[in-house]
């Protein structure tokens, strides 16, 4: 959208091409490292096709220190916890927990981060 509802904390890295569909709200917190190509999606369409046009918005929040590899995406409502990495290609469906490594689509936890 316009990055009306983008909020960037401080020594926040954002690589290139990156998509912010913002209209439900993006958070991003301080020492964030966002790679390229990295979509971050914020708003749905209602699934029933007589409403379809209608959105859905939920809120999309990176916490400090947490890392997205190449073209990772975001879908609606999901919070990308402290220090978590997210392997490049993922698709983050749900929460991803505090000092967890998650890849693949759907994003499955791998390991826990040496933190």
């Amino acid at each position: 959208d316009f990055g009306r509802h983008t909020r960037v904390g401080e020594r926040v890295f954002i690589n290139k091409d990156c998509l912010f569909v913002d209209l439900g709200g993006v958070t991003i917190d301080d020492d964030v490292l966002i790679g390229p190509r990295v979509t971050l999606i914020s708003v749905n369409h209602v699934e029933n096709p007589s409403q379809r046009h209608n959105l859905i918005t939920k809120s999309v929040h990176i916490k400090r220190h947490a890392w997205l590899g190449a073209n990772v995406t975001l879908l609606p409502g999901v919070t990308i916890g402290e220090n978590a990495i997210v392997g490049a290609g993922s698709v983050v469906t749900k929460d991803v927990p505090d000092n967890t490594v998650v890849v693949g689509n759907p994003a499955k936890t791998l390991r826990m981060t040496n933190v």
